[in-house]
């Protein structure tokens, strides 16, 4: 389970503070699909980035079963964004010089493995079974957000944060890659953040709003 108490960023223009994210305490369950909505600069992405480990929050904790990341070192940064989270972007950041199978494998070797049959099982989970050697300039846009989906799935995260997973793509895509999500979140944590309000009450377990 993961704990947010009393979550706080802010910056400093002169002697004031603007808060990004001010006083925010919420429970996450150990699977299911969460959506984290609001306005343009309610702080969506902020919190998301402060839950992944990518940005610093100023007062308040992130609790990730029973560890303060308050209290976290570089190394229980390093492990924690490596092992128990996967990363889903809006902009899908292949790398275009690898192939389908090379961009997953990346993934694996971060973590100093090498397993085939778990990336090709992977593959097959995401519907790319067969698409092991296509480069990113051959694929769709749902068929590189499904290769950014694979590249999460094959750590065996706990938790995979998406940010705005479907804004590259079209209305038809994006109804495949959120099936493809809720699916998913039947095993794990999925937190989304999303503009779509639409979106959050026809596929989430839970909307948080900002």
């Amino acid at each position: 389970m993961i704990r947010i108490k009393n979550l706080c960023k802010h910056y400093k223009k002169g002697k004031r503070k603007n808060y990004i994210l001010k006083d925010i305490s919420f429970d996450l369950p150990d699977r299911g699909l969460v959506f984290i909505v609001g306005k343009s600069g309610s702080g969506k992405s902020t919190l998301l980035n402060v839950l992944g480990g990518l940005d610093s929050f100023d007062s308040g904790d992130i609790i990730i079963e029973n560890k303060k990341m308050s209290e976290f070192k570089g190394k229980d940064f390093d492990s924690y964004r490596n092992t128990y989270l996967g990363f889903v972007f809006q902009e899908f950041n292949l790398i275009n010089e690898l192939n389908v199978y090379q961009n997953v494998e990346v993934a694996l070797s971060i973590k100093g493995e090498d397993d085939e049959n778990l990336i090709m099982t992977t593959l097959q989970k995401v519907g790319l079974y067969g698409y092991e050697k296509r480069y990113s300039n051959e694929l769709s846009g749902g068929q590189r957000q499904r290769v950014a989906i694979a590249r999460s799935l094959v750590k065996k995260p706990k938790v995979i944060l998406a940010d705005e997973p479907t804004g590259n793509l079209d209305s038809k895509t994006s109804i495949k890659i959120l099936n493809l999500l809720k699916e998913l979140s039947e095993k794990n944590l999925i937190i989304i953040v999303s503009h779509n309000l639409e979106d959050a009450n026809k596929y989430a377990d839970r909307i948080i709003e900002l």
